[in-house]
Order: structure tokens, then sequence, then C-alpha cells
């Protein structure tokens, strides 16, 4: 209890060397595991007590005696490789090297104890954030703390550190077990039996499978022996190995480069960022990513993932060695990136992001052209094809496979654009080709005409399949008893359910101006009950027609006299209008659409006058309930009838009811 400890250090050095520099606990915890490392630690544990706000980490290396103590842990920048240059007893090569890593104690704990043991000696002492600021700051922000020398009787081992922390900070990070575990096995690359060392984190031993991306890799491009990276990538599809220049073997290069198969795996639980490359020397990660020094645009960018062991980068071992610096910052989080070997390093992995990147596109083309064809639709249409225009084909579908799809409709929605792109493109090629054919190959033509028919009516076909569903959901409004609304919202817009000829409407701003100004003069008149019964009035163009629909409540029994004096008011402003534009002879057409028969109608011969009646003035009765009716049965008759004509439709038919496997659907989700 009476031993006397010193740390000499400045207000400077302790705020930008230890506070400020780590960020979280898991990096602060590599630089302690770092240290047992060095100390030749077989074991270390991490143990968080969460409920007491405090952890302790132990190990069962050489420890230290007092001397020791102050001499290196308490020295802030103290070279240990100057003093134990080369391997340690168990032939490891030291991680540490510039003797600020305890300072990163205080960047989350405002309390440190230190207990220790060597050679029969046992030390044990107190150092307090807060204490440390007031002495130093006292001597005029640099000058001498003494630790408190604490009790020795817990002290159960005869060799070995055991640092607790107490007053946490940053204690949302790394919350659970599991993801503290994930960070460490993230940080070390000499973990487990084969290495000799061992970290448990709240009694669970890390392992490198707790990095928690092996599985995932799809394509493995390796570097040197990656045996034991090719044990855990248990789900690669591909696997190359590299060949190394001699300067990148003789700097002690090895590792791997993947992808993934979902860019959206390289957000783990925590959400951190699996998307880079992490650079490894002597087993500690040196720095988190190099891939954000290269402006990778392309789609594969966003797949990759990796870990390469540089031990070149670091060849300090003791003064009178070939180099006295290593290529890590004074953070030991990043890499000096002007030191050539880093140069050297980073032109290296940008060749092989060139190299990954065309052999990815192709490994995914044909993942994705395979997955297509996994639908039997899919590979009859492909096997039909010509075999140049197959394998075209192939490498077409395969792009698909480079987007990304969350769910299983838009895998399929892909897929079928594909398939229809493909059909494009290839009319594109055989409509360039026509300059090229001769008297005596013109028959050739018709080949070119039936399948611009097929693609034409398959076209047409998915339109139907579309009006068809815009129908049943107009009869569920119905049902819902929101028909006004329904229509009042569908029918201005979708002219083909009143006419399949009326395709689409054109565009006439100018004209619509006019026409409502007409509808204003028409209406003004009209009784208040007429006015109430309208639900709408709205004017259109489309396929050269002129038309103008008027919306009857459902509820309204209107008279064979009120339509016939609108329609005459409507006809009347319309022909003026066009008469004014010198088009007087475009035709006009006048649409009620009702939802009970006009007043005349059950009398004897009624419907019959009352249509004719409507004639002269260019306007028809459609009720809501024969406007669906008749729509459906229009479309539906078309999809009956056009048989086989249009073999396209029945592959993209096909696709919309393929069900892929449940270890697809299990992906997808």
């Amino acid at each position: 209890m009476g031993e006397q400890f010193e740390l000499t250090i400045s207000l400077n050095a302790l705020e930008h060397l230890g506070i400020n520099l780590y960020s979280n606990v898991p990096s602060v915890l590599s630089e302690i595991v770092a240290n047992a490392w060095d100390a030749d630690a077989e074991t270390v544990t991490v143990d968080w007590n969460r409920v007491e706000d405090r952890i302790i980490i132990s190990d069962d290396g050489t420890g230290m005696t007092s001397k020791e103590v102050n001499d290196r842990f308490l020295r802030v920048g103290h070279r240990r490789r100057d003093f134990q240059p080369g391997l340690t007893a168990k032939n490891r090569k030291p991680m540490g090297r510039k003797g600020i890593g305890k300072l990163s104690l205080f960047s989350i704990a405002g309390t440190v104890v230190v207990e220790t043991a060597k050679d029969g000696e046992k030390s044990a002492f107190k150092m307090r954030l807060d204490d440390i600021r007031e002495k130093i700051g006292a001597s005029g922000g640099s000058g001498t703390y003494s630790p408190a020398a604490v009790s020795t009787d817990a002290i159960d081992f005869t060799h070995g550190t055991r640092i607790t922390l107490t007053e946490l900070r940053h204690k949302q990070t790394a919350a659970t077990t599991k993801a503290l575990r994930k960070r460490v096995a993230r940080r070390f690359s000499i973990l487990g039996p084969k290495h000799g060392f061992h970290v448990l984190v709240d009694g669970q031993e890390v392992t490198p499978a707790d990095r928690d991306y092996y599985s995932k890799v799809q394509y493995l491009w390796t570097y040197g022996d990656q045996s034991e990276t090719e044990l855990l990538t248990s789900n690669v599809q591909h696997k190359t190995v590299r060949k190394l220049p001699d300067e990148l073997v003789r700097l002690g290069f090895s590792g791997w480069l993947g992808t993934v198969k979902e860019s959206g795996q390289l957000r783990d639980e925590e959400g951190e960022n699996l998307n880079r490359i992490a650079i490894f020397i002597r087993g500690k990660m040196a720095q988190e990513d190099i891939l954000s020094d290269f402006s990778e645009r392309g789609v594969y960018a966003n797949y990759l993932i990796g870990e390469i062991n540089v031990e070149g980068l670091d060849l300090y071992d003791g003064q009178g060695t070939v180099r006295d610096d290593d290529a890590a910052t004074s953070s030991r989080q990043k890499l000096v990136e002007d030191d050539e070997r880093y140069q050297l390093l980073k032109a290296f992995i940008g060749e092989e992001l060139k190299n990954i990147q065309n052999q990815w596109g192709d490994l995914r083309a044909e993942a994705g052209a395979q997955k297509a064809m996994d639908i039997p639709a899919v590979k009859a249409w492909m096997d039909g094809l010509k075999a140049p225009v197959r394998k075209r084909a192939q490498k077409w579908l395969g792009k698909l496979n480079r987007i990304e799809m969350d769910r299983l409709d838009e895998q399929k929605q892909l897929i079928k654009h594909a398939v229809l792109g493909f059909e494009f493109y290839r009319l594109h090629e055989n409509l360039d080709a026509l300059d090229n054919i001769s008297d005596d190959s013109l028959l050739s033509v018709l080949d070119i005409f039936q399948e611009l028919d097929g693609l034409e009516a398959n076209l047409y076909g998915q339109i139907v399949q579309q009006r068809i569903k815009v129908i049943q959901t107009l009869r569920e409004k119905v049902d819902d008893n929101a028909l006004e609304k329904a229509i009042q919202q569908y029918l201005f817009d979708h002219l083909w359910l009143l006419d399949p000829s009326w395709e689409r409407t054109e565009g006439t701003e100018i004209m619509e101006k006019r026409v409502l100004s007409m509808f204003d003069e028409v209406t003004a008149d009209l009784p208040d009950d007429e006015k109430k019964g309208r639900l709408d009035i709205g004017y259109r163009k489309a396929a050269g027609e002129h038309v103008i629909i008027e919306l009857k409540r459902p509820e309204r029994i209107v008279t064979r006299s009120e339509m016939l004096d609108q329609s005459e008011k409507y006809l009347s402003g319309m022909m003026r209008i066009l008469e004014q534009q010198n088009n007087p002879h475009e035709t006009v057409e006048i649409v009620f659409v009702l939802g009970k028969p006009p007043r005349e109608w059950g009398n004897p011969g009624g419907k019959d006058r009352v249509i004719q009646s409507l004639v002269p003035n260019k306007a028809r009765v459609v009720f809501y309930d024969q406007l669906l009716v008749n729509a459906e049965k229009a479309y539906s008759d078309y999809l009956e009838h056009r048989g086989t004509v249009d073999t396209l439709g029945a592959v993209i038919q096909a696709i919309d009811n393929y069900s892929f496997d449940e270890d697809t659907q299990a992906a997808a989700a």
C-alpha cells in the first residue's frame, strides 16, 4: 500500500492521445487485448457488469513488477521494442509500439484500477481522470500524477494483469455481449487455438466466426494461404486464387477480397457498415477501411468486403533494425498515406478491384440468367432462340441480378422486364438488318413482321390485364358503396372503360379551357335539382373524337327531354368551338353515364325511342353497371381468343404464376 506510482503526462497528451482518440468500447478493449498479446497471455477475459456499470479485463500474461509499472505502463510513450526487441518469449510479433494505448482507458472510464503480479510481487493502484486533470492542471498543464496504491489482497493470480474500469461513458456502444464479441473478433486475426490466444467476453469465447460476415460471402478472391478463411466462407459459390507480384510477397501481403449476394448483408444488426476492406498488421486491425480511398462507383463496390494482412507495414523490431518507423499514424487506427509501402499496397488493390469488377459482372450475370431459367417457361423461351441469340439473351437476363431485389414480386417483375426488354432489343436489330436483305430473300421480312405482331400482341395483352385489374378494383369499390367516387376517380382518365378504341387521351389543354368555359354557359341556367343531380362533367379527346361525359348520380332518374336539351347545348357549343378552330368536320360524342334508366325507358318502345332521339345530338347512354360488365367482357374475350399467337404472353404469365423455392423466399424475406 505504500508503493509510489507516478504518471508523467501533459493535459494535451491526455486529451488528444487518450480521451479524444478513441470513440467506443471495442476500440479501447482492442488496445488492452493487444497489450495482453504482447505480454504472452494465452487467455484474456472481458466481463461487463452492466448493472454495476463496470468492465473487468484480465489476462494470464507475464504481468508487471512495481518497477515495470512505473517504467513501462505509466510511462507515456514507452517504446516497448527499444527495450524488448524481437519476438516475445512465445515467438510472437509484438503489436505495441508507441506506448500510448493505455491512455485509451480514459476515453471510456473515469476511474481505472490496475492489479498485476509477476515473480511473486503484486502491485495495485487506482487512477481517476478528474484527479489527473486537477493535478496536472495545477502544475501548468504538464507534470506528474501519483496514482493511489490500493490493496493487493484481491489479487488471486501469480502472473498477469487485471484492469477494472468504472464510471463508464459511451454506455450505448456495444450494449450486448454478441455485439462486443463481433467487434473484438473483427479487430484481431490471431484468435483461437491456432495462435494460442483466447479472448472471452462475458464467459463466451470470441472466434473468427463471430465476425459474422464469412457466411455471407458469395464470390471469393484469395491471396496467399487462406485455408482458414476458406473453411469459414462455407457459402462461397466461386473462388479465385490470385497470384501476388514479388514486391507484395516481400511485403508480407496476404488476405482475401469478397462480394456478398445482397448489398444489404453488409449492414449488421447494430448498424455497423461492413462494406469495407480492413488492413491488419501483426494480427491487429491497423486501418478499418482502405476501400474508401478509392472512387469506386460501380454497382459491384456496394457488395465488397475484405481482410488484408501486410506484415511489411511494420518492420520495426528495436533499435538498429533496417527501418525505424512503421506505416501507422499515432492513433494506431490508420496508415500513413504517403508511405511508399502504403502506395504500393493501394496501387495493387486498385488493380484487383478492376479485375473483381469485371469478373463479378460475369459471375452475377451467369447466376442471374440461371435464376431466371429456373422458371420452366423462361427456359423454354430461351431454348427456342437461335444459338447466337440465346447467348446474348442469357447475358441480358443476367444483368437483372445486379439490381437489388428484396421482395419476390420485385424479382419476378425484373425477370419479366428483362424478357420484354430483350425482345425489344432483338427486334430492333432485326429492323436494322432490313437494309441488307436482298431481293431473293425478301420472304424473310415476313418473319420479322410476325415477330412484331407477336410482341405487339403481348404488350397489348399486358395492358389488357392491367385494365381488367382496374375493372375489378372498381367492382370492389361498387361493392363498398363507393361507386360515385370510384367512377369519378377513374373514368375521365380511363376512357377505354367507355370504349376500348379510346386507348389514351390526347393533349388538349387549350381546347379543354374553351370547353370548360362553354360548360359554364350551358349549365348556368339549369334548375337547382338538375345541377344537384349531376355528379360531374368532363371533356376529353381520344382517337380523334371530342368526347363529353356527364356523370349522373346513380340514384337520379333523368328524362329524355332533359338529356335532349343538355346534349343539344353541348353539341352546339362544341361545334361553335370547332368552327372557330376551322375543324367543323371533327367528330363529337356525348355520353350520359346513368345509374338508373331514363323515365321513359320502361314505356312500350320507350328504350328505342330514347336511344334514337339522342342520335342526332351525337349522344348515347351508358349505365354504371354495364360500364364494368361490358369492358371486362371485351377485354376478357380478347385474352381468351388470342390463343397461342402470343407465345411471349404465356411466358410472362408463367413468370407471374411461378413460386421460387423456399430457400429463395427465405433469403428474399
